[in-house]
């Protein structure tokens, strides 16, 4: 197959681009030819795509315009091939053949008889050589003309390299992005602290908390930094109104490489205080009688009155008082088995309703309930005690609760 396209010289042809100036990625370069020729190849290297990726496959196409004189190709002669040199940031070479059949097998016959050599009617314009190679590595890579062969003629560059044709910018691979975060709860008033985790960010990194608005960010931050397991806790404090969602990220701001997506958060505004529910009590300590030696007994008393004020208004509901006692014990601490506190409340005004009269002990028991308005609550308790009870002073602990 003779794809050389002969001169009066000896050289490979090519037309010159439209505008008279040099074709795009077209270099010249000295080469030194078997049998003895040398002299400039002119050449141009073109790719399919001049920004793949990492993996992707990029096609080179080596094209001829004008070679040292070297004998005419012959017919059967071998297919043209040659070689690019990758540089930069992925080294090695790319092999290349011509891809295009023998345009004319059957060439008008020499003078002697034997084939005759290639006319630029039965050729092409130039020689046309094609490889590919797999991008490995993200950066510029350059490709370089190599040494080519065509009808058997083995051509090299001569001196240390031809000069660089071609260049494409290789991407790097897309790096998934594994840091996510959770927030304790997803609202809260103004000044709540959210405790916020955090996971999938480098061993050690500092990482930044923050509020954000939409795509912009808000006053709210915390710092933190990523364990050994790329894990972290930090405690944020919402008190931007205008926090719409939390964000976690390294650096100096927010990015989707480097950072978390936003979880959502909810900013309540606290409810307009409508009247009050509150309690006093005129004396809390409750003093009770002495109880005979041996033959057990009971000891009586009373509670201080309670007072509720409930201005909260209709619809609020009932409030209820509840009592809840601690078990006695001596001045050692030493408790007091089998010992039982008894009361008998009572109460007045504000539709107050009295809680039965029964023991109160560590599960508690309702004292009243009522709604609206003012209500006195009273109660009288009566202690009683086992026969054979050690002499001495004890003391329990009763607990009032309004809600």
């Amino acid at each position: 197959m003779a794809v050389l396209v002969a001169t009066a010289g000896g050289a490979l042809g090519a037309p010159a681009a439209a505008d008279g100036e040099t074709p795009p990625g077209r270099v010249e370069f000295p080469t030194r030819c078997l049998p003895a020729a040398e002299g400039p190849t002119a050449a141009r290297i073109e790719v399919d795509d001049p920004a793949p990726g990492v993996g992707d496959t990029v096609t080179v196409t080596y094209r001829l315009d004008r070679t040292p004189a070297v004998p005419p190709p012959r017919a059967g002669a071998p297919a043209p091939t040659g070689r690019i040199l990758l540089g930069g940031a992925q080294t090695g070479e790319v092999t290349l053949a011509s891809p295009d059949p023998d345009p004319d097998p059957d060439p008008d016959p020499a003078p002697d008889g034997g084939p005759g050599p290639v006319t630029p009617a039965a050729g092409a314009a130039g020689v046309v050589m094609r490889g590919s190679f797999v991008v490995g590595e993200a950066g510029e890579i350059t490709l370089t003309p190599g040494g080519y062969s065509v009808g058997g003629v083995a051509c090299a560059v001569a001196g240390p390299s031809a000069p660089v044709a071609s260049r494409i910018t290789a991407a790097p691979l897309p790096v998934m992005n594994l840091r996510g975060l959770a927030l304790g709860t997803s609202y809260g008033e103004p000044g709540a602290r959210v405790r916020i985790t955090g996971a999938g960010f480098p061993p050690g990194a500092a990482v930044t908390v923050a509020g954000r608005a939409g795509a912009a960010g808000t006053a709210d931050r915390a710092a933190a930094t990523a364990d050994r397991s790329g894990a972290f806790a930090a405690e944020l404090v919402v008190a931007d109104r205008g926090t719409t969602g939390v964000v976690a990220y390294e650096g100096a701001a927010w990015s989707a490489e480097r950072g978390t997506r936003p979880e959502p958060y909810t900013v309540v505004e606290p409810a307009p205080a409508v009247g009050s529910l509150t309690m006093t009590q005129a004396g809390a300590a409750i003093t009770l009688g002495a109880v005979g030696y041996g033959g057990g007994g009971a000891a009586d008393g009373r509670i201080g009155t309670v007072t509720v004020v409930d201005t909260r208004g209709p619809g609020t509901g009932r409030w209820t008082l509840r009592g809840r006692l601690t078990g006695f014990t001596g001045a050692d601490g030493a408790p007091v088995p089998g010992a039982v506190l008894a009361w008998a409340p009572s109460c007045a005004g504000g539709g107050c309703t009295a809680g039965g009269p029964g023991v109160v002990g560590p599960e508690g028991a309702v004292l009243a309930s009522g709604a609206g308005g003012t209500s006195t609550i009273d109660a009288t308790v009566t202690l009683r005690l086992p026969a054979y009870t050690p002499p001495g002073a004890y003391r329990a602990a009763l607990t009032l609760t309004l809600s």
